[in-house]
Protein backbone atom coordinates (compact mmCIF):
# COMPACT_ATOMS: atom_id res chain seq x y z
CA UNK A 1 0.00 0.00 0.00
CA UNK A 2 1.34 3.15 -0.95
CA UNK A 3 0.44 6.70 1.04
CA UNK A 4 0.83 9.59 -0.74
CA UNK A 5 1.39 13.38 1.33
CA UNK A 6 0.13 15.94 -0.26
CA UNK A 7 1.16 19.38 0.80
CA UNK A 8 -1.51 21.49 1.53
CA UNK A 9 0.56 24.42 -0.11
CA UNK A 10 -0.20 22.58 -3.28
CA UNK A 11 -3.59 21.25 -3.29
CA UNK A 12 -5.20 24.53 -1.80
CA UNK A 13 -6.20 27.42 -4.06
CA UNK A 14 -5.70 30.15 -1.17
CA UNK A 15 -3.16 28.83 0.89
CA UNK A 16 0.25 30.42 -1.11
CA UNK A 17 -1.10 33.51 -0.87
CA UNK A 18 -2.55 33.49 2.75
CA UNK A 19 0.99 32.42 3.26
CA UNK A 20 2.37 34.60 1.45
CA UNK A 21 0.79 37.49 3.00
CA UNK A 22 1.78 36.28 6.68
CA UNK A 23 5.28 36.37 5.36
CA UNK A 24 5.30 39.63 3.80
CA UNK A 25 3.53 41.09 7.06
CA UNK A 26 6.53 39.33 9.28
CA UNK A 27 8.84 40.87 7.05
CA UNK A 28 7.11 44.29 7.16
CA UNK A 29 6.89 43.98 11.44
CA UNK A 30 10.53 42.55 11.53
CA UNK A 31 12.07 45.10 8.93
CA UNK A 32 9.74 48.11 10.12
CA UNK A 33 10.96 47.72 13.45
CA UNK A 34 14.52 47.43 12.60
CA UNK A 35 14.33 50.49 10.09
CA UNK A 36 13.18 52.54 13.48
CA UNK A 37 16.00 51.32 15.49
CA UNK A 38 18.72 52.10 12.49
CA UNK A 39 16.71 55.63 11.48
CA UNK A 40 17.40 56.44 15.32
CA UNK A 41 21.07 55.57 14.77
CA UNK A 42 21.31 57.85 12.03
CA UNK A 43 19.27 61.01 13.83
CA UNK A 44 16.02 60.81 12.32
CA UNK A 45 12.79 59.74 13.85
CA UNK A 46 11.98 59.55 17.29
CA UNK A 47 14.42 61.88 19.25
CA UNK A 48 13.00 60.86 22.61
CA UNK A 49 14.29 57.84 22.87
CA UNK A 50 18.30 55.98 22.28
CA UNK A 51 18.70 53.67 20.31
CA UNK A 52 19.72 50.97 22.77
CA UNK A 53 15.88 51.81 24.25
CA UNK A 54 13.84 51.70 20.96
CA UNK A 55 15.49 48.59 20.29
CA UNK A 56 14.38 47.10 23.94
CA UNK A 57 11.00 48.65 23.28
CA UNK A 58 10.76 47.04 19.63
CA UNK A 59 12.73 43.92 19.88
CA UNK A 60 9.24 41.55 20.51
CA UNK A 61 8.25 42.74 17.38
CA UNK A 62 11.28 42.51 15.65
CA UNK A 63 11.75 38.88 16.88
CA UNK A 64 7.86 37.81 15.94
CA UNK A 65 7.73 39.10 12.53
CA UNK A 66 11.21 37.52 11.95
CA UNK A 67 9.45 34.24 13.57
CA UNK A 68 6.96 34.69 11.53
CA UNK A 69 8.07 35.65 8.15
CA UNK A 70 10.24 32.42 8.54
CA UNK A 71 8.04 30.03 9.18
CA UNK A 72 5.53 31.31 6.31
CA UNK A 73 8.87 31.29 4.44
CA UNK A 74 9.57 27.66 4.87
CA UNK A 75 5.92 26.61 3.86
CA UNK A 76 6.20 28.55 0.74
CA UNK A 77 9.60 26.86 -0.23
CA UNK A 78 8.16 23.34 0.34
CA UNK A 79 5.61 24.57 -2.71
CA UNK A 80 8.20 24.03 -5.22
CA UNK A 81 11.42 23.45 -3.86
CA UNK A 82 13.32 23.06 -7.28
CA UNK A 83 12.75 26.26 -8.54
CA UNK A 84 13.97 27.72 -5.30
CA UNK A 85 16.90 26.74 -4.99
CA UNK A 86 17.93 26.91 -8.27
CA UNK A 87 16.86 30.76 -8.56
CA UNK A 88 19.37 32.75 -8.01
CA UNK A 89 17.77 35.49 -6.77
CA UNK A 90 16.18 32.88 -3.57
CA UNK A 91 19.82 32.06 -3.28
CA UNK A 92 20.74 35.78 -2.63
CA UNK A 93 17.69 36.34 -0.65
CA UNK A 94 18.88 33.64 1.83
CA UNK A 95 22.68 34.28 1.83
CA UNK A 96 21.47 38.34 2.83
CA UNK A 97 19.22 36.73 5.71
CA UNK A 98 21.79 34.93 6.99
CA UNK A 99 24.15 38.02 6.91
CA UNK A 100 21.40 40.23 8.30
CA UNK A 101 20.23 38.31 11.22
CA UNK A 102 23.75 37.21 12.05
CA UNK A 103 24.63 41.39 12.14
CA UNK A 104 21.21 42.18 13.69
CA UNK A 105 22.69 40.15 17.23
CA UNK A 106 25.48 40.69 16.92
CA UNK A 107 27.75 43.84 15.51
CA UNK A 108 24.45 45.43 15.64
CA UNK A 109 23.65 45.15 19.12
CA UNK A 110 27.27 45.89 20.22
CA UNK A 111 26.89 49.31 18.63
CA UNK A 112 23.45 50.37 19.88
CA UNK A 113 24.94 49.79 23.57
CA UNK A 114 27.62 52.41 22.28
CA UNK A 115 26.88 54.39 19.71
CA UNK A 116 29.58 56.70 18.71
CA UNK A 117 28.44 58.98 15.60
CA UNK A 118 30.29 57.20 12.60
CA UNK A 119 29.79 53.36 14.01
CA UNK A 120 26.36 54.14 14.77
CA UNK A 121 25.62 55.43 11.35
CA UNK A 122 27.75 52.54 9.55
CA UNK A 123 26.17 49.98 11.46
CA UNK A 124 22.92 51.24 10.38
CA UNK A 125 23.20 51.84 7.03
CA UNK A 126 24.70 48.00 6.53
CA UNK A 127 22.01 46.55 8.45
CA UNK A 128 18.98 48.85 6.45
CA UNK A 129 21.19 47.39 3.19
CA UNK A 130 20.93 44.19 4.08
CA UNK A 131 17.52 43.88 5.11
CA UNK A 132 16.50 46.00 1.79
CA UNK A 133 18.48 43.32 -0.08
CA UNK A 134 16.15 40.63 1.38
CA UNK A 135 13.28 42.45 0.22
CA UNK A 136 14.67 42.55 -3.27
CA UNK A 137 15.62 39.24 -3.30
CA UNK A 138 12.05 38.25 -2.76
CA UNK A 139 10.59 40.23 -6.06
CA UNK A 140 13.22 39.12 -7.66
CA UNK A 141 12.61 35.49 -7.12
CA UNK A 142 9.37 35.61 -10.10
CA UNK A 143 11.47 37.37 -12.64
CA UNK A 144 14.69 35.05 -12.46
CA UNK A 145 14.58 31.68 -13.82
CA UNK A 146 17.22 29.23 -12.82
CA UNK A 147 20.59 30.15 -13.88
CA UNK A 148 20.16 33.69 -13.67
CA UNK A 149 18.07 33.56 -17.02
CA UNK A 150 15.27 36.63 -17.15
CA UNK A 151 12.01 35.46 -17.38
Amino acid sequence: MVILIQNPVTTSELAFPILEWFHIAGFALAIGATAIVDFRLLGWGVQSRTAEELNQALEFWMLGGLVVAVFAGFWLFSSDPDMYYLNWAFLIKMFCLMLAILFNYTIHRKVLRRPSSGVGKLAACVSLVLWVSIIFGGIFIAWVRPGLGLS
